[in-house]
């Protein structure tokens, strides 16, 4: 990647290039003049054996109306069918950056070289991105076998000059866009319809931003535990490393770790030791708590596995964003066409899936730990809701706990894997099939809920600070962020309407690369 420029070659597409794409509109994509060559060569291997070979999709019918065989002066007119009649979503529109990022996927798949298509699609489909024309693709439609067909083939409709697309923030008639900037429609040849709906890029695309919103997220929910367990004068053996040493879990050590560093030079947190048996006979009352509630001694243990969990997603996105996932996929080497099974979602669905679930257990936590500290007769050391003012007359964050705790209601309906919600289609010929876009779509849902339920989290624990007149005996790390929170949201003493300020603080996480954790597995 040289200044302002993201060469894309079909091998080395990052998770990373594809965020920084979609959020910064000064980027401009270049593709690779050797992916070039490998496009040249499948395209030119396509349009020579189309009189000589049963070819799926190119010169027959699709799906269980594939046993019809196609004439030559039908074989373009084939793919405009497809394309058109697969464009039947319904819905709101995608947000811009799910298609951009899908759009981006399909352009890396067609480079690697196996699909067949003309280098004047691939000119195409990178001048739409550079000039920031995104087709309005709708949310429902997909199954994801055979790829993400119906929200696919929206974005292909629009390279043909139809549909609509969103550019310079207005939703118009492609046709109007195109004419207007003195872009001609792409002329679809043999195959070229199949190579750009067949596929997973579009659930490829959402999961691979929805990956480093997941360890954004992880992050937050590590450095929110630290602070909360600075705000509770917790017992330090908790996160040692001898005690997670005896259950050496990758992602529990380094939850642990991390925990460890965070809250290195807390003047809060206290050393076990101090607690001493007092010599009395009988049964004593004491009024030290001997040990935290779960959410807080077992941080390591609950998010460690969503640790490992995001570990394995990046795996699998980052494999399958650089895949070839179309079919029949065209195996110039070997000069012949593979038929099979690529585009299926299952991996995509599983990973994104079982993120998902992870993400919804850190939202879980999060909750759990404002309840501790709203609720006065659970946590005796704070006053009610942490109220600063006069409790019964000033309601203090009662409200948020009531948005915190809808808000992680509906991310536990959602937390269902929705692959196993199968249902056979396409005449029983996609009789079982991955549900993959939208496990990505309800996998973003979770996503943006759980930057609703941290923040609510972090404007409670820096109430507590306020309480305890504690921010000069915090970590370093904590001490930073609770002024980034305090910097958008001030103590609440008198009660005030805060939508649009913790609206504010979640664009703020959303957005700022300041808290992130860089994890490190250890083997």
């Amino acid at each position: 990647m040289k200044g302002k420029t993201l060469q894309v070659d079909g091998n080395h597409l990052r998770l990373e290039d594809v965020a920084l794409f979609v959020s910064d509109s000064s980027f401009k994509l270049r593709v690779s003049p050797v992916a070039l060559i490998r496009v040249r060569a499948s395209h030119s291997f396509v349009a020579n054996e189309l009189g000589e070979r049963v070819v799926y999709g190119v010169n027959t019918g699709f799906g269980p109306m594939a046993s019809f065989m196609i004439g030559p002066d039908k074989l373009v007119t084939l793919q405009y069918n497809l394309v058109r009649s697969h464009a039947s979503g319904i819905g709101n529109p995608l947000p811009e950056r799910y298609v951009a990022a899908a759009m981006i996927v399909r352009l890396n798949t067609l480079l690697r070289g196996y699909s067949g298509v003309s280098e004047e699609l691939i000119h195409k489909l990178v001048l739409f991105l550079n000039r920031r024309i995104f087709p309005v693709v709708p949310e429902h439609g997909a199954v994801g076998t055979s790829g993400d067909l119906v929200q696919l083939a929206h974005i292909a409709l629009a390279l043909i000059g139809e549909g609509e697309v969103l550019h310079e923030g207005k939703r118009q008639a492609t046709a109007k866009v195109l004419q207007k900037l003195g872009i001609l429609p792409h002329v679809l040849l043999p195959k070229e319809g199949l190579s750009l709906i067949n596929g997973t890029s579009l659930m490829s695309g959402i999961g691979a931003l929805g990956v480093l919103h997941a360890e954004r997220l992880l992050s937050l929910a590590l450095r929110a535990g630290a602070l909360a367990l600075e705000s509770v004068s917790a017992y330090s053996d908790g996160i040692l490393s001898e005690l997670h040493e005896l259950r050496p879990h990758s992602g529990q050590k380094e939850a642990a770790r991390v925990l460890r560093e965070l809250v290195r030079a807390s003047e809060f947190l206290r050393d076990r030791a101090r607690l001493s048996k007092r010599s009395r006979a009988g049964v004593e009352h004491i009024n030290d708590d001997v040990q935290e509630f779960y959410s807080f001694r077992c941080i390591p243990q609950i998010l460690g596995p969503v640790l490992d969990t995001i570990r394995n997603a990046r795996g699998v996105l980052q494999i399958e964003i650089n895949s070839v996932t179309d079919n029949p996929i065209v195996d110039v080497a070997n000069k012949k066409f593979l038929h099979g099974g690529n585009f299926h979602g299952e991996y995509v669905a599983t990973a994104l899936d079982e993120m998902k679930a992870g993400l919804v257990k850190l939202t879980m936590l999060s909750e759990r730990r404002t309840n501790y500290f709203l609720h006065a007769k659970i946590n005796h050391r704070f006053p009610p809701f942490l109220n600063m003012d006069t409790p019964g007359l000033t309601l203090a964050l009662q409200g948020l706990q009531f948005v915190s705790t809808s808000t992680t209601a509906l991310s536990q309906t959602y937390a269902f894997p929705h692959r196993v919600h199968s249902i056979p289609t396409n005449n029983d010929n996609q009789d079982l099939v991955s549900m993959g876009a939208d496990a990505a779509l309800l996998f973003m849902k979770v996503v943006e809920q759980a930057y609703i339920v941290l923040g609510i989290e972090l404007v409670s624990l820096c109430q507590t600070v306020d309480i305890l007149k504690g921010e000069q005996k915090l970590s370093e790390s904590s001490r930073e962020l609770y002024r980034a929170v305090r910097a958008i949201i001030p103590p609440v003493i008198q009660d005030r309407p805060l939508s649009l300020e913790l609206q504010s603080l979640i664009s703020f996480l959303q957005n700022t690369e300041r808290f992130d954790i860089s994890f490190r597995l250890s083997s």
